[in-house]
């Protein structure tokens, strides 16, 4: 070769592997495959090697050059020896298919613009969840004014019912309704309040003229026996019922050939308190109206269980009142507020829950409840209502029935709190009757505690591991206070033998006969140096030495503490 010209190919060699070299590093940059040090050793030995050649041989016409030349070419391919070898044993890495970045950014924004779509949708759907959620504790709200309004008058009861079956009929636009009640004593069910059109599902008498009067009139009147018929059955059972289809339903009598006769659809709701049907609701769209649906259904349940609680209220007191004389107002507020702690604590797998709960009188101000609302939500909550009495009585059993019905829903304790804020704040006789409360959503599927506070209520954590306490609760805003309040929610990681605890200030301001607090280290250090027994006994360890500081020192506050032990 004339060594004029023999530096040409080595040149380009040089050229080729410098343009290599810029590409592995972009690429290398760009993350779109995997770059080894040892392509870019192998490329920038060419690069040099290839340089250094055509120098020798255009400089000196120095045919070595051209060994020079072979001799890098056969080191590269030396180095890429190990890497070809890594590549050929090692198990292989899936790669996605590589693609022009125009692609990619158009695909991005497809799943972009998919996702706001998604979100958009779902944001609407929780504003309609929401807007119907707060409709629902609204009405909750004014069953409990109801309510409280009925306990000095001797109508109240029937007042009250008759205001239950106009609001939940305007709200589910039923043509007609009825509330009946259970008679424990003579084992039958009777209606109480009547109001509309409402085909009597039942059999007619036979001498009855088919007269919406008379008919109308009957039904206001009848009882029921709590078997073999509908509303007996559904009471019996405590299971609502949807009926569409009252020709395919043998419990159901048709009374025609009057068109007003013509049985159309049925929502019959038991009105239940924990395991207890106090009575029914029972609404009926005519047979030329639309038929009930499941969004109706949904909606007239809901509304049965507040005004299951808001009756059962007005029961009690009556009940209380007949049976022992009560005059005193906060001997009253004492014997309802007992009545709303929970009977007994439900079996709750893989947990443990320890309680005290010690009245003093005149105050009425602690509650707290254990509610298994959802396989994958256990729902714990802690109340302290400040002042005296039966207004304090009654924000206790409002918040106590908004939350039981809301926890049943999949909104986080924050959101919970606020709303049922909103439905106590800003009434009449809830200005001087604000509250403290603690709500603990434990999830036994992820082992997580989902919890919000408001006021003063703490929550505590005990780490079984490092045998360390810490106050994970944040204060806030009391409840019932101002009505713009919202609450936040926080997450703690639950590990076998953790601890949670939630007590009101009449634990830790226990005082001994020299004035002296009890004190929350006191009471963290018993559950510490128990730690290792059952929520049941560690409760009952703290409640003995809160006795033993205080000796036969009178108190002046409630006392409850809630012990949860996983």
């Amino acid at each position: 070769m004339n060594n004029n010209v023999a530096y040409i190919p080595m040149a380009a060699t040089a050229i080729v592997a410098a343009l290599l070299f810029v590409m592995l590093i972009i690429i290398k940059k760009r993350k779109t495959a995997r770059v080894s040090f040892i392509l870019f050793l192998s490329d920038l030995t060419v690069l040099i090697g290839s340089l250094y050649a055509a120098y020798k041989i255009n400089q000196r016409g120095n045919t070595d050059a051209v060994f020079i030349f072979t001799a890098v070419i056969a080191a590269a391919s030396f180095l890429l020896i190990p890497y070809a070898l890594m590549l050929c044993t090692f198990e292989p890495k899936k790669f996605e298919k590589l693609v022009p970045v125009f692609v990619n950014k158009a695909a991005l924004k497809a799943q972009q613009a998919k996702e706001a779509a998604e979100n958009a949708i779902e944001e609407k759907k929780r504003a309609e969840l929401s807007a119907g959620d707060e409709t629902i504790l609204n009405i909750s709200r004014a069953f409990m004014n109801q309510a409280a309004s009925s306990f000095n008058d001797e109508n109240g009861m029937n007042l009250l019912l008759d205001y239950i079956n106009k609001t939940v009929r305007e709200e589910t636009k039923a043509d007609g309704g009825a509330i009946l009640m259970v008679d424990d004593f003579e084992d039958v069910i009777a209606v109480k309040s009547f109001d509309g059109d409402f085909p009597p599902p039942y059999k007619l008498p036979n001498d009855m003229p088919h007269k919406p009067i008379r008919v109308a009139t009957n039904f206001k009147f009848a009882s029921f026996p709590l078997r073999d018929n509908l509303f007996g059955e559904i009471a019996s059972s405590g299971k609502a019922e949807l009926i569409t289809k009252p020709e395919l339903d043998d419990r159901i009598f048709q009374n025609g050939p009057e068109e007003f006769l013509e049985c159309g659809s049925y929502i019959i709701a038991p009105m239940k308190v924990e395991d207890s049907v106090v009575g029914l609701v029972a609404l009926s769209r005519s047979h030329s109206s639309p038929r009930f649906t499941e969004d109706d259904f949904k909606k007239a349940t809901k509304l049965s269980d507040f005004a299951a609680t808001a009756v059962k209220i007005v029961i009690s007191v009556k009940e209380i009142i007949e049976q022992n004389g009560i005059t005193k107002e906060t001997d009253l507020a004492s014997h309802i507020q007992n009545t709303l702690r929970p009977a007994k604590i439900p079996p709750l797998p893989g947990i443990q829950v320890g309680t005290i709960f010690e009245q003093n009188e005149g105050v009425c101000g602690d509650y707290y409840d254990v509610i298994p609302s959802r396989k994958d939500r256990i729902s714990f909550v802690l109340g302290d209502i400040a002042g005296k009495g039966i207004n304090s009585v009654i924000i206790m059993t409002m918040i106590r029935a908004m939350t039981r019905l809301v926890v049943n829903t999949k909104q986080t304790a924050g959101t919970i709190l606020t709303w049922v804020n909103k439905g106590i704040a800003s009434e009449s006789f809830s200005t001087d009757h604000f509250g403290s409360c603690a709500l603990i959503n434990y999830d036994p599927v992820s082992h997580k505690a989902e919890y919000s506070t408001c006021g003063t209520t703490p929550v505590y954590y005990f780490d079984s591991a490092a045998k360390t306490f810490s106050c994970i609760s944040h204060t806030s805003e009391p409840i019932g206070v101002e009505k713009a309040s919202e609450y936040k929610e926080y997450v703690q990681e639950i590990k076998k033998g953790d601890i949670l605890v939630s007590f009101s200030d009449g634990i830790v301001e226990s005082l001994n006969g020299q004035g002296q607090q009890y004190s929350v280290e006191s009471l963290l250090n018993v559950i510490k140096k128990n730690c290792g027994s059952s929520g049941k006994d560690i409760a009952n360890l703290v409640k003995a030495d809160i006795q033993n500081f205080c000796g036969e020192t009178e108190q002046h506050d409630d006392q409850t503490l809630l012990v949860i032990k996983f």
